[in-house]
């Protein structure tokens, strides 16, 4: 679902939906949420970013994609 949702995000130019899927638990290192894989500066920072600044969240998001055991894909 957050795969998807991250490769769609990538045609966009504006109104880049946030990432948030409510499922709200941070990993156990404490780095990123579960859920949506944003830091915790990402999630509070998230309404101030421009579409760009998001878009390159969402990249972020990709990434850990990859990374993260136990994320909701």
């Amino acid at each position: 679902m957050l795969a998807a949702r991250a490769h769609s995000v990538r045609a966009m130019a504006e109104n880049i939906p946030s990432p948030c899927i409510s499922v709200c638990k941070m990993t156990a290192d404490g780095t990123v949420c579960q859920g949506c894989l944003r830091s915790i500066d990402e999630i509070r920072d998230w309404s101030a970013r421009t579409d760009q600044e998001k878009k390159t969240v969402w990249a972020r998001i990709e990434a850990r994609l990859q990374t993260q055991p136990g994320a909701c894909p």
